[in-house]
């Protein structure tokens, strides 16, 4: 459709790559590497974009530190457990070290949090059925809790199970 001349629906001009971070930014927390690749897409000069993040965290506006302590509160909190949580910061950029000292200072309970999750999706009632044990099992390893911690709730369940049966 040609635009006539009096036509009131002009385009509006790209706003600069640090306008258009800051404005994703503005929304929710982004880790550097999640910023560039939107930058990419949209269209924006590397060097450009480079210089639109460097900015950005100079001015505190992006941190990935920030980001990441966000992601596990947000994370921890939907019942997600520590090799999941491990493998979404990796994917957003971060060193294997830098995770390990965040997920450390976050300080959650990993085998309550996942015996939380059992208790939700499962109810209260533990199961002497090693089939029903196993689809448990399967559930929380899925949610990204490590074998040691599921074994750990696992048996705790078998355990209540055998006290509650007269």
């Amino acid at each position: 459709m040609k635009r006539k001349p009096g036509d009131k629906t002009t385009e509006r001009p790209k706003p600069s790559a640090y306008n258009k971070a800051l404005g994703l930014l503005a929304r929710r927390e982004h880790s550097r590497r999640e910023l560039r690749q939107k930058l990419d897409r949209s269209g924006y000069a590397r060097d450009e974009a480079g210089e639109a993040l460097d900015r950005l965290g100079e001015q505190h506006y992006q941190d990935d530190d920030r980001f990441a302590e966000a992601l596990i509160r947000n994370r921890a909190g939907q019942g997600y457990g520590p090799m999941r949580l491990r493998a979404e910061l990796k994917s957003h950029g971060l060193s294997d070290a830098r995770i390990r000292s965040l997920l450390d200072a976050a300080d959650i309970d990993w085998v309550e949090s996942a015996a939380a999750q059992l208790r939700r999706r499962y109810g209260a009632a533990g199961t002497t059925d090693s089939a029903e044990r196993a689809r448990r099992a399967q559930f929380l390893l899925r949610r990204g809790f490590p074998a040691a911690t599921v074994r750990n709730v696992a048996h705790a369940d078998v355990d209540d199970a055998a006290d509650e049966t007269p």
